[in-house]
């Protein structure tokens, strides 16, 4: 048995193991949504095809729909080349249960993968000819927050977008500026409506592509690239709308135990692949039971009926409520916790984190007493049944293979939410003190024990990629573990960042705790867990 569009003929026997198949013709889906599209996504990754795709799958099974999504690369091009080419846009989701047994269903709601290279002149001219399509709806995306990203740590315009502001819409290079060249193709073909949707897990993501956008947009049109009405039909919301959403599902990195069980079911060619880019993918996805997704629903050109597939449209203060809820306090700032300790303590698993006295606390403590006494109540999610959701059973999945290295992945772009936006709202409440915090500091000074690249062991560790990455080690490089005295303040700039962190720490008297608890973590082997025990107990 192959995930094949040929092979899904034969519906019984992948039935008779169980496997749920699209109840749809896959092929007439894809037909009619390359003639009528409606939906485009970029980031053709885990989450996308592990959650999105299965809501349009929904539609298509229940007869509201008869078009799929066209899913789009901007910068991983073997994810469409090896995963979505091979296997005819078909993809298997795997949800791994508490209990240990999966539930496995065949994903056909994948129309076509595209790379969205102007070089790539096949891919590209279609992709052009889908936003002249008057049919799209909407594109949406999960291509993370350094996705939208146009600055480095010194808030200066970043090379590659330089060059695309330069050189007009074209031959664009950076996502931000792929989207702006797409959007004036729909504006030269009648000023079609659209919505842009970021789905990523980041704070008011809308706002962040509507001003990444805007800023190559306005660049365009100061060099003469494009004309002002085009600046105009973009900053108009009943022509070109930005909603807001919150995205909750955690897909992560394909798992060995996973691809065995499809093989002894006898699906053959089950391998991931970790491409150049160091994207690890398979022809599977293997992810966690819960799941949210809360949009704003402004469609200026209407939308998928997505609420019959449990999706909230809301207005944005809810969908923001929500966002804070999550993002700030509920999930989000405990998964960098133990993102920055697991990989210093030498975990490869978050579930195994969790039976881990000190760690188990911390998430604990940083949730349960210093988050959620500022916690953004929205209504629609109860914040207490959330993160005790998020404590007791979905962390603690020992099913979920989910990594601290795979999460401490671009923690430069997400700190400044997890953490600072907790810490402003400390600001602003008179009967809360921002000094009197103690774990949130910590988990931030831990961040910067991790960016040594020792562990607490005193061996080297990888450091996972981050676009500061080399800016930070950089600043810290003389700081050696078990050499105090190689710490000179070396952390005074950085902790002044209001970038990075959202606010300067030292003004709201976190700073000084920040250099404390690091310079304990650095006194020598051990000292990590020591510091951690010492303000968690033993």
């Amino acid at each position: 048995m192959e995930l094949k569009r040929a092979d899904l003929q034969n519906r019984q026997q992948w039935e008779k193991l169980g496997i749920e198949l699209p109840q749809y013709d896959v092929a007439a889906v894809a037909e009619n949504t390359l003639r009528q599209p409606g939906w485009v996504h970029f980031g053709a990754g885990n989450i996308f095809r592990g959650f999105i795709a299965e809501l349009q799958q929904r539609l298509l099974n229940a007869g509201l729909s008869e078009t799929g999504i066209v899913a789009v690369e901007t910068f991983d091009y073997e994810i469409i080349n090896k995963i979505y080419d091979p296997y005819d846009n078909l993809s298997m989701l795997v949800l791994m249960r508490p209990d240990g047994t999966l539930k496995k269903t065949v994903i056909g709601s994948l129309a076509k993968g595209l790379c969205a290279d102007s070089l790539n002149k096949d891919d590209w001219d279609t992709l052009q000819a889908i936003f002249r399509n008057p049919s799209l709806q909407m594109v949406s995306f999960t291509i993370t927050e350094k996705g939208y990203s146009l600055r480095n740590l010194d808030d200066q315009i970043i090379p590659i977008v330089k060059m695309d502001m330069e050189t007009g819409p074209e031959s664009p290079k950076h996502t931000m500026a792929i989207i702006a060249s797409l959007a004036y193709t729909r504006f030269c073909s009648g000023e079609l409506p659209i919505a842009f949707v970021s789905m990523d897990n980041c704070s008011h993501n809308g706002e962040k592509l509507f001003s990444s956008v805007m800023e190559i947009v306005r660049a365009w049109e100061k060099n003469g690239f494009v004309p002002a009405a085009f600046t105009a039909y973009m900053g108009n919301p009943k022509k070109v709308s930005f909603p807001w959403s919150m995205i909750d599902k955690i897909t992560p990195r394909p798992s060995d135990a996973v691809r065995q069980a499809l093989e002894r079911d006898g699906i053959v060619n089950m391998q991931p692949i970790i491409t150049q880019k160091k994207t690890y993918i398979a022809p599977f996805v293997n992810a966690e039971v819960p799941q949210y997704l809360v949009i704003e629903d402004a469609f200026p050109n209407g939308r998928p009926s997505l609420e019959q597939a449990g999706v909230y449209f809301t207005d944005r203060e809810t969908v923001e409520k929500t966002e804070r809820m999550k993002v700030t306090t509920c999930l989000n700032p405990l998964h960098t916790a133990l993102a920055v300790y697991g990989c210093l303590l030498g975990y490869d698993s978050i579930a195994m984190e969790m039976q881990d006295p000190q760690l188990e606390k911390l998430v604990q403590k940083i949730g349960y007493d210093e988050g959620m006494a500022v916690v953004v109540n929205p209504e629609i999610i109860n914040p207490t049944d959330f993160i005790h959701e998020v404590i007791d059973q979905r962390l603690p999945n020992r099913f979920i293979p989910d990594t601290p290295q795979r999460i401490a992945t671009d923690t430069s772009q997400k700190i400044a939410i997890r953490f600072g936006e907790t810490i402003k709202s400390y600001q602003n409440r008179s009967d809360l003190n921002t000094g009197n915090l103690v774990y949130i500091p910590l988990v931030i000074a831990g961040w910067f024990r991790y960016l040594l690249g020792v562990n607490d062991t005193g061996k080297m560790m990888e450091v996972s990629s981050d676009p500061m990455i080399q800016e930070l080690q950089e600043t810290l490089a003389n700081v050696k573990v078990g050499e105090l005295g190689s710490y000179q303040g070396q952390l005074k700039p950085i902790l002044k960042n209001i970038s990075l962190f959202g606010v300067d720490l030292y003004q709201v008297g976190l700073g000084n705790k920040v250099e404390t608890y690091f310079q304990e973590m650095i006194a020598g082997p051990q000292a990590v867990r020591n510091t951690l025990c010492k303000y968690l107990g033993a």
